[in-house]
């Protein structure tokens, strides 16, 4: 993704990956705990994107980053990555290839992978300028009729705009790019400040953090999952590999006893984070 590219491009493709995952599934207990057994875990050995920004970089300067510290301050491991850019592919070759054993930030219940107890809840936003006077409720708001809008091709959001007869008027953004030339998604948050377009559809976490890293006067309006429209909100868990369940546990363990400093984490990086009831949780 972009952020959106880290976890969008996995989610187009989950009916094919989830046919791989069965066969995994299916390999004999003994294949599957002999092969648990050789891993080694005198490191955390976490697989990330190396341009991925808020979510992880080389720098380790993404609160992924930051949250997997935690994790490894908990676990007493020292922090090692493999680096692959979160594309079609990424599980394939880094977690299920044994390069690492850990990747942060997936849609819990992945069908690609194991995944954690949840440690956030989020959803995509659409977002504009505080300072113009708006004040929509969501795509459904007769006001957004004749402004410009923008959303990555092929995301969530898109779905509710051709439900609401909007796209006619929508910019498209690309949604999967070479991330170390490319931010289609920091491109369309600029053109909201700018005036190009008036309200953009993105991925929460990111339109967060541009808005709080850069102190923009940016309003955030949660978008909510419509009957029959692609869901909007999403809890996000880790992933591992499905034949390790004791390595689950311990990951399990470390996130509920850092629960209360991940989210101080995802709060200094402007990520949204709603209550179970899908509405804004307080600060």
């Amino acid at each position: 993704m972009s952020g959106e590219k880290g976890l969008l491009v996995v989610w187009g493709f989950r009916a094919v990956l989830a046919a791989a995952a069965q066969l995994l599934c299916g390999m004999p207990v003994f294949a599957q705990n002999a092969q648990s057994d050789l891993v080694d875990r005198s490191a955390l050995k976490v697989c990330a994107d190396p341009s991925n920004l808020p979510f992880s970089d080389e720098k380790k300067e993404g609160f992924e980053n930051k949250i997997a510290e935690l994790v490894g301050t908990e676990l007493r491991l020292p922090v090692e990555y493999t680096w692959f850019p979160r594309v079609v592919g990424f599980v394939r070759n880094t977690l299920r290839a044994h390069l690492c054993d850990l990747v942060m930030g997936t849609v819990a219940g992945d069908a690609i992978m194991q995944t954690t107890t949840p440690y956030y809840f989020t959803t995509y936003v659409m977002f504009y300028r505080s300072d113009r006077g708006h004040d929509f409720a969501g795509p459904q708001d007769p006001g957004l009729a004749g402004l410009r809008l923008g959303v990555v091709s092929a995301t969530p959001p898109a779905d509710l705009l051709v439900r609401h007869h909007l796209m006619s008027h929508t910019k498209p953004y690309e949604l999967t790019v070479d991330t170390r030339a490319e931010s289609p998604t920091h491109d369309m948050v600029k053109d909201v400040v700018d005036g190009t377009i008036d309200v953009g559809f993105l991925w929460g976490p990111i339109a967060g953090y541009y808005r709080k890293h850069d102190s923009l006067p940016l309003t955030l309006v949660p978008l909510k999952s419509e009957p029959g429209a692609a869901r909007m909100e999403y809890h996000i868990a880790m992933g591992v590999r499905a034949n390790e369940p004791e390595w689950r546990r311990r990951i399990n363990r470390a996130i509920s006893k850092r629960q209360g400093e991940i989210t101080e984490i995802l709060r200094d990086y402007g990520v949204p984070l709603l209550n179970e009831q899908g509405e804004l949780a307080g600060p």
